[in-house]
This record gives structure tokens, sequence and C-alpha cells, in this order.
């Protein structure tokens, strides 16, 4: 008799929620979704496009520019179905196993951006710091173990996620606080002891967002202290203005995360005024803002862009 009762309260779909309040004006809401959705495609695929044909543009800081763009294309690829389908369609169900799978794709892919951002952090250090160096320290073969590494973690991370969830039995409303899946909104559907799930997210929080953050905190401080070795002013200036776009993406896509994860993991009784905006700028504005940042402060990328189309 229990385990007919527990199949009963399993349930079989999350719901999706959009903005509390606002459903008679999901559709209009959806236009300015559909809008960030386009521009995170076009952008990010004319970056990849001017790099891979550009063979100027075949430098250490433009290859981790062209990781970061693939990421944030498979990213807005992952999370903008489902955001979209909830807003134009009103299409709020989503299976277990599909929830399961965006879990696991949004959070290794959020992975693997902020492994791409410490690279490219590393990548300043290196040219300001060290500039006799730079090239033999960078070369291509290095980049790629570099980048292979960030998706071998990504990998090792983030895939015991989905399956840390199937264990459980879904047994209440099941409504998701956003219109896509998260690790720690899904677990909190979850009807068992969710401990073990919480004390890995914060593990897995540990070894990649905060630990990130914290080298890349590390190495402006060492690129701080070299700039302002400079006697140079118009050195100091120029040197500082190549950290512009990548500073610009890192409190991008820190801020937001970090605030969206505390309010999640701490925040029981927080507005969701605050909750639902920080998940969809989470999840959304990075891809977006990114090819616009690096287009505007790079000379050599914008020059190429302005070429391809007035051509």
């Amino acid at each position: 008799m229990s385990a007919v009762n527990d199949t009963k309260l399993n349930s079989a779909v999350f719901f999706l929620t959009g903005i509390p309040g606002k459903e008679d004006v999901h559709l209009w809401i959806s236009i300015p979704f559909c809008l960030m959705y386009v521009i995170s495609i076009v952008g990010n695929s004319v970056i990849l496009f001017i790099i891979k044909t550009d063979p100027s543009l075949h430098e250490p800081m433009y290859i981790f520019l062209s990781m970061l763009a693939i990421t944030d294309l498979a990213l807005s690829i992952t999370s903008m179905p489902t955001i979209l389908g909830m807003f134009l369609f009103n299409s709020r169900e989503i299976s277990l196993d599909a929830c399961f799978a965006q879990v696991f794709f949004i959070h290794f892919l959020k992975c693997i951006e902020s492994s791409v951002l410490l690279l490219m952090a590393f990548d300043r250090f290196t040219a300001i710091c060290n500039p006799l160096r730079y090239v033999s320290i960078l070369t291509l073969p290095r980049i790629g173990k570099m980048g292979l590494v960030c998706v071998l973690r990504g990998v090792a991370l983030i895939l015991p996620l989905p399956f840390l969830l199937r264990r459980f039995r879904y047994c209440r409303a099941n409504v998701l606080s956003h219109c896509y899946c998260l690790n720690q909104d899904v677990m909190k559907m979850a009807c068992s002891d969710i401990r073990v799930n919480s004390i890995y997210g914060l593990s897995v929080s540990a070894f990649t967002v905060w630990l990130d953050s914290m080298l890349i905190f590390l190495s402006y401080v060492m690129i701080l202290k070299t700039v302002l070795s400079i006697t140079s002013h118009a050195e100091c200036l120029r040197a500082l203005n190549t950290c512009v776009s990548h500073l610009c993406a890192v409190l991008l896509f820190y801020t937001p995360m970090i605030g969206l994860s505390m309010l999640h993991r701490f925040g029981e009784g927080s507005s969701l005024l605050l909750q639902i905006p920080l998940g969809y700028i989470h999840v959304l504005v990075p891809p977006v803002m990114n090819p616009i940042v690096y287009s505007v402060k790079s000379k050599h990328l914008r020059a190429r862009i302005i070429r391809v189309f007035i051509k």
C-alpha cells in the first residue's frame, strides 16, 4: 500500500513559472526575450565567424574570446526554448528527465564560462605582468589543453547533479521559481532529505564560482600592482584599457550568479521581486552583453566587424 501511495505522489512533471501576477502580459514580455535571443545568437556567431576567418585574430586573447562565445551560444540554446515556450505559448510543463538534462547543461555551461573567464584573466595577467614570455607561455597547444581541462572539470563536477536529483520522490506542487531548471531550485521540490545534494552543490560552487572568482581577483591585484609601477601615465592607461572588457564580463557573470545562489540557499523569505530578475539576468544577460562589450572595446574586432557588414 505504501508503494502505491508513493507512486501516486511521485509527480511526472515540473511546472515552470513566468512572472507571477503578469500572466496577462506574458505575450508582450516575450518580445524583449525574443530580441535578446536573436542578439545573443547573432552577436556570438558573428564574433566566432570573424575570429575564424581573420588570421590576424588567431591570438590567445581572441581564442579565449571564441571559447566564451561558444559557451554563451550553447547557454542561450539550452535555456531560451523553455523561457520562450513559457511566455509565448504558456507551456509550463517540463518532464523530470528534460528538467534534469537542462540542470546538467545550464550548470555545466556556467562552469565552463567561469573557467574561460579565469583563463582570460590569466591571459591578461601574462600579457601585462610577463609580456616577454607571453607568446612562449600561451602557445596554441597549451591553450587547447587548457580548454580541454575546463571541459573535463565541468563534466566531472556537474555530471553527478542530475543523478543525485533522480533518486528523490517529488510529491509537492513542483512549481519551480523560474522558466528553466536549476539544481538548487529543483532539489527544494523533493520530499526527501536533501542534505547530500545541498552539501554537494555548495562544494561544486566552492570549486568553481568561488575559487575562480578568487583567482581572478588575485590576478587583478597583481595586474594593478604591475600597472601602478609603470612610470608612463599613457602606458598605464593603455594596459588597464585592455582589461576593461574582461572586467565587464566578469561582473556580468559573477554578480547575478552569486546573488541568485545565495538567495536560493539561504534566503528562504527573500522577495520574488529580487529573485525573479536575478534569475533572468543570470542566464540571459551575459550571452547578450559579452559580444557587445567586446565588439565596442576591441578596436581590432570592431574594425573587422564593420568591414564585414560594409562589404
